[in-house]
């Protein structure tokens, strides 16, 4: 199986618009106004290079880079070419898609020579789209998605059982698919430090740690263990989701007021037009500096925006009060088909 994800995908996309950028240290991010409260979305490797990522405010990342190019996110331009790549990858010789997010899929395939199917899946995108991407080659879905990283960029890597703890063995755990700091810092705890540590490791003596089904999770993520078939199926989103950073910090209820009725509009909006009822809301709540807190409750199934509305003014009142609001953010769970695969596509608003 193959997990192919483009390379610098929102940046590219913004070069292909203004072929002038190319080559240029590119940040896209909220309105593409560093003075503004906004993170960024993307990075070219040009900005990289400087140590710029994802999720660093941006002001800080235009501080990092001053002669960078800032550019707004613009959503429907990206989708637009996800789309086209989506679609050039289903039209590959009995290629089944998984469609992880705008810029990743798995793919799986029957061949004799993956790596050759590989580079031809790369020509395809490049010929259709004017977009490079990074194909990983592996025996499991965990494998080819750890593979894509060696790849990176316009490249082709392959792991398998047999190359796993040579090449993945003394690397340290967060570079694992799935484990982030706080993970790698709670298997530090254990005295498991690298993926070979945690290959090696009795599933059951994580259990205490990280619970029964997270436990023995880790263990096999360590051996690069996991699900063998690409499934199509499409995803179903459990919830939409909404969030507003404000520029100048909320400090009086009515202003909070307003704020989750302009979510509570928006959001509903989003589930009606999924077809299926809220059965719960979560607010997010982020204190300034930089402290977010969350909020829930189960509803009975609805499609009422007064009932949602009213729910949603209820969790305000967990706000801790005289603290400076810089987010508000509101998530909506709905109910499941019963055949649904439930997944974790993206919800509006970053959630």
């Amino acid at each position: 199986m193959l997990h192919v994800d483009l390379d610098q995908f929102i940046a590219a996309v913004e070069v292909l618009r203004r072929p002038e950028l190319a080559g240029k240290p590119i940040i896209v991010g909220g309105r593409g106004d560093p003075t503004e409260r906004a993170v960024v979305s993307t990075a070219s490797y040009e900005a990289r290079a400087f140590g710029v990522g994802s999720g660093m405010p941006l002001r800080i990342a235009a501080r990092k880079v001053p002669d960078a190019v800032i550019l707004p996110v613009d959503q429907e331009a990206y989708l637009a070419a996800s789309d086209m790549v989506m679609a050039t990858l289903r039209a590959q010789p009995g290629a089944t898609v998984q469609v992880l997010g705008w810029d990743e899929a798995f793919v799986g395939i029957e061949t004799e020579n993956p790596e050759a199917y590989a580079r031809q899946v790369q020509a395809a995108v490049l010929e259709r789209t004017q977009l490079h991407c990074s194909v990983g080659i592996g025996d499991t879905l965990v494998r080819a998605k750890v593979a894509t990283g060696f790849g990176k960029p316009a490249g082709v890597f392959r792991l398998t059982a047999e190359n796993w703890l040579e090449v993945m063995g003394s690397r340290p755990t967060m570079d694992l698919w799935g484990v982030g700091t706080r993970v790698s810092s709670r298997l530090a705890k254990l005295g498991i430090d690298t993926v070979a540590e945690l290959a090696a490791s009795d599933p059951q003596d994580l259990v205490p740690e990280f619970g029964p089904k997270m436990g023995p999770w880790y263990a096999q993520l360590g051996r690069g263990d996991g699900a063998r078939v690409v499934d199509d199926t499409p995803w179903v989103a459990r919830a939409h989701g909404r969030e507003t950073t404000f520029q100048q910090d909320l400090s009086e209820p009515a202003q909070v007021d307003e704020a989750v009725r302009e979510l509570v509009a928006r959001v509903v909006e989003d589930v009606v037009a999924e077809g299926r009822p809220v059965v719960g809301l979560t607010l997010k709540v982020r204190y300034a500096p930089f402290l977010t807190k969350t909020y829930s409750r189960k509803i009975p199934e609805t499609f009422d925006r007064k009932v949602i509305l009213t729910r949603a003014l209820d969790l305000t009142a967990g706000i801790e009060p005289d603290r400076p609001i810089r987010l508000l953010g509101l998530r909506a769970e709905m109910s499941m088909p019963e055949d649904a695969r439930k997944g974790h596509t993206p919800t509006r608003g970053g959630w």
